[in-house]
């Protein structure tokens, strides 16, 4: 096991009705809040007016910042940076889910930074003040809630890129399941990929030694396996949607990745599908993730998916490693596809003519530090093996 250092600030507030004590939990970091949230749905689900009357009754004085898309754009980010600077914003409260959390992120960052914000995805280390970010989660998928990473697209440059700092991780967090109970199921179904995919990214690692993180993420796997399902099946199910939520914010906090690090390959490629076509961050992770495997699979590679056959999906350990590595791959594929999501890119719309650009990009992303090291020809076969 590698060296790591390990720490969370992050208060998380888990549970009904939690949202009634955020106007003291803002008022602790400022008294003037930019409200950053995405569409309609928090109005129509009334958390709108819960989150205003609760800030009022702390005397927090709100500017909004509303819109924010899925893939949160860069351009949203710089019209946040400037309303924090016109009304004298000391903290940013994102209310949503990682759309809007990833954008009040940055945008936190961008309006203590002299340049153009999108320096500070470009350069991560260009982050060096931040604004205190509080959040109040509705969706459980990105894990934005209580890490230190936002993923903004600038569709000028056709670029998805993530960065992170340890001031971007919220100073408190929200999370009650109830609020995700009108989460479309499509939704939820992505989301659950997003978590999983974010556990595999560091459960196939190289380094030796790191049995507990190995254990942390197959428990996690399998709750994500067995609530996604009832979540979709019922989706005011607070048991599975308070499973799901506490799993979405431990797949990616640190506790997977610390003294086990290695180099994401599923989401570097994904982020190119989303930059080039904006489709949905997890539905893409599902698309990618089973012909990734599919890929890196070996005699080298094979008893690690045979630990996550075994391990994860109850697979028989008498069998050879590779068998059982296969059999692996497939029930993966077959969960995201009990899932409603689709498994193709043609599905999505997706045909091969970005293609060559796209591994160009994602193998610029640290690939040749992966599970399985990846350079451009490797994306690109695995990006032909998914259409």
């Amino acid at each position: 096991m590698n060296n790591f250092v390990f720490s969370i600030p992050t208060a998380i507030y888990f549970g009904r009705g939690q949202v009634e004590k955020l106007g003291g939990i803002v008022r602790r970091y400022g008294s003037r809040a930019l409200l950053v949230y995405g569409g309609g749905s928090i109005k129509r689900s009334g958390l709108y007016g819960t989150v205003l009357a609760r800030l009022k009754e702390s005397t927090v004085a709100v500017t909004e910042l509303s819109g924010v898309e899925p893939n949160p754009k860069i351009a949203s980010v710089r019209e946040g940076v400037r309303l924090c600077r016109e009304n004298g914003v000391d903290v940013v409260l994102a209310v949503g889910g990682g759309s809007a959390l990833d954008c009040a992120k940055v945008v936190a960052a961008g309006a203590l930074y002299a340049g153009d914000p999108w320096e500070l995805v470009t350069e991560p280390a260009r982050i060096q003040k931040a604004l205190p970010v509080v959040t109040v989660l509705t969706a459980a998928a990105t894990g934005s809630e209580m890490d230190a990473f936002a993923v903004i697209t600038n569709p000028e440059t056709h670029e998805k890129l993530g960065t992170s700092g340890q001031l971007l991780k919220p100073r408190a967090s929200i999370l009650d399941p109830a609020l995700t109970f009108t989460v479309p199921k499509r939704q939820t179904a992505a989301g659950t990929a997003d978590i999983m995919s974010h556990i595999f990214e560091d459960y196939f690692t190289n380094v030796k030694g790191a049995f507990l993180q190995a254990r942390f993420a197959e428990g996690l796997l399998k709750t994500c396996i067995r609530y996604g399902p009832a979540a979709l099946e019922h989706p005011d199910d607070y048991e599975a949607r308070a499973n799901l939520m506490w799993a979405s914010s431990h797949a990616i906090n640190g506790l997977l990745s610390c003294g086990a690090e290695v180099a994401w390959s599923v989401h570097a490629m994904e982020h190119e599908l989303s930059a080039f076509y904006d489709i949905t961050h997890g539905v893409g992770l599902a698309i990618l993730t089973p012909n990734w495997m599919k890929y890196v699979l070996s005699d080298a590679t094979a008893p690690k998916f045979a630990e996550y056959g075994v391990n994860v999906w109850g697979l028989d350990a008498k069998q050879p490693a590779r068998t059982v590595a296969e059999q692996a791959i497939r029930k993966t594929r077959a969960f995201f596809s009990s899932l409603g999501l689709p498994a193709t890119l043609r599905e999505v719309n997706i045909d091969e003519k970005n293609f060559k650009i796209m591994a160009e990009h994602a193998a610029k992303h640290g690939l040749e530090n992966a599970f399985v090291p990846l350079k451009a020809d490797d994306v690109l076969q695995i990006y032909r093996a998914s259409l």
